[in-house]
């Protein structure tokens, strides 16, 4: 029934140029049984060390628990689990209430694979297998994502599958902002959920919240994060503000520091934080991922105020690459001063914004980039080895469309060089779906 839904969906979506504008609501139904739904990787401390992993069911599951091993290819594994239980929270948000279970794996291996099952009682998860990260600044690969934000299980989800297709042994996933488009709409959630399925359950997540994760309250109109960010991911509590706790953090993973901010909110407050982790940083890399461009891509829009506060920290302490989302185009661009476009340059920081869901918008006049793209589904590859950074973004076809590398040089910026695919031109197209409300 729920493969008929979404076929009716998508032919009424290809009829309508607008129709990623609207929601597919019928597409799947949110309600929680005793079945653990919703598995979904993060962290909430040291990668080589650990790994926290939330889920959810319905009330009647007042206990839960989470078994690991060492992955071994004999099945005979699991006679050698421990059993962690779980922090059980009630959610009563919704018509029905909820339960949303969370266990930090600790004490483990680094750069050792394990496998791990969620439950109670008689009723488990399958078996999935996450790996450690090493201690060492050993080579890894990651994804980013912009905003996945409409027709999530429609259209959304063959990005994240074409992405693991493409980066299978990915060590994370990054999501900038946007996961969804209405904050506390549960529907949407599940759709998030079932359009990723297993691979939230096996490639970590590092989401940061978008203004679409926000909503006004009925009784003062403060704009808050949703309800549902805190009970689905369990992340770094970097002790920034109470208000931003899960939503700012950083985190180490084989020689790069990842920083999330939260450009919604309380911008000035996390300068202070900020500064700190980027000033006392012993890793090679530092890439910093956030919602709301630092220069817009799309047309009407500037983040002057956020440029001004977040920029001069970013150039004093030579951040590598920053990604964002938000503008709903693809866009990247170098900080330099002129327009120089060369295949090899020294560059400064690196900026992206890009767009993983169907909602497009059109590309400013303002060309600070040196690739761009509209109506494109897309993702990207992030690879690091060593002093070298190699970045591929690929369509949701799975066709290479803008390439770089960066390479370290003592004392020096960043040394750029270009690959992006001579014979595919720049994506520019008019059939785009409006601005956003």
């Amino acid at each position: 029934m729920r493969q008929l839904l979404i076929s009716v969906w998508s032919a009424f979506l290809l009829a309508s140029p607008t129709a990623a504008h609207d929601y597919d609501a019928a597409a799947i139904d949110p309600t929680a049984s005793e079945i653990p739904d919703r598995i979904v990787l993060t962290w909430a401390s040291d990668p080589a060390t650990s790994q926290a992993v939330t889920w959810r069911t319905d009330t009647s599951i007042d206990t839960a628990s989470a078994e690991l091993a060492l992955a071994d290819a004999s099945p005979n594994f699991v006679r050698h689990n421990q059993t962690f239980p779980a922090i059980t929270r009630v959610f009563d948000k919704d018509e029905e209430p909820v339960h949303y279970h969370s266990v930090n794996f600790t004490d483990l291996k680094p750069a050792s694979l394990y496998a791990y099952r969620v439950g109670s009682g008689d009723t488990w998860s399958e078996w999935f297998h996450f790996r450690t990260a090493s201690t060492k600044p050993e080579p890894f690969s990651f994804v980013y994502f912009g905003d996945a934000q409409n027709n999530l299980l429609s259209l959304w989800s063959r990005v994240i599958r074409a992405a693991y297709a493409e980066a299978p042994k990915a060590s994370f996933m990054i999501h900038a902002g946007d996961l969804i488009n209405r904050a506390n709409r549960d529907s949407e959630w599940a759709e998030w959920f079932e359009a990723g399925d297993w691979i939230h359950a096996t490639v970590s997540a590092l989401p940061t919240p978008g203004n679409h994760e926000y909503f006004r309250t009925e009784t003062d109109g403060d704009r808050r994060v949703s309800y549902y960010w805190r009970p689905h991911f369990t992340l770094p509590e970097s002790g920034v503000h109470n208000d931003l706790e899960e939503t700012v953090y950083s985190v180490d993973y084989q020689g790069v520091r990842i920083i999330v901010l939260n450009s919604n909110e309380k911008r000035e407050e996390q300068v202070p934080w900020l500064e700190e982790r980027l000033k006392n940083n012993p890793n090679t890399w530092t890439i910093v991922t956030f919602h709301h461009p630092i220069f817009s891509s799309a047309k009407g829009r500037d983040n002057e105020s956020l440029r001004k506060l977040w920029k001069p920290l970013f150039d004093r302490h030579r951040v590598d690459l920053v990604l964002q989302g938000h503008d709903h185009t693809y866009a990247r661009g170098r900080n330099l001063p002129g327009g120089t476009n060369v295949r090899e340059i020294a560059a400064g920081t690196v900026y992206v914004v890009s767009v993983s869901g169907p909602k497009m918008y059109s590309l400013t006049s303002d060309r600070w980039m040196d690739r761009g793209a509209e109506n494109t589904q897309l993702f990207q590859v992030i690879s690091i080895d060593g002093n070298t950074l190699q970045y591929r973004a690929s369509t949701a076809t799975g066709e290479l469309y803008d390439a770089f590398d960066l390479l370290k040089q003592k004392g020096m910026p960043n040394r750029l060089t270009e690959r992006v695919p001579t014979s595919v031109p720049e994506r520019k197209h008019k059939n785009t779906l409006g601005k956003e409300k």
